[in-house]
């Protein structure tokens, strides 16, 4: 899962997860918490809740306007005659 609003894992055994996979699959896109699948305590499988297509998309621009540029960004840092100084 990527940074987006990390929930604790519930963990729950594979036999239990055979016999209550479609309420548990609901569970999981109800409350958008993520559900571990485990086999004799082994990690096997992460169910996580599927991203909706306006939730994918809701991060591009989301950091619009929120930088300012001070000075030019193109030109180099120091002055050229250090840099002509610098390769001899």
């Amino acid at each position: 899962m990527s940074a987006r609003n990390k929930k604790p894992t519930r963990e729950i055994a594979v036999s239990e997860f055979k016999a209550k996979c479609l309420s548990l699959l609901q569970e999981v896109s109800k409350t958008r918490t993520p559900l571990r699948v485990t086999r004799r305590g082994k990690p096997i499988a992460d169910v996580i809740p599927a991203f909706l297509e306006e939730d994918e998309k809701s991060w591009i621009g989301s950091l619009s306007g929120s930088v300012d540029l001070v000075g030019d960004i193109v030109s180099p840092v120091i002055d050229i005659k250090a840099i002509e100084a610098l390769k001899n």
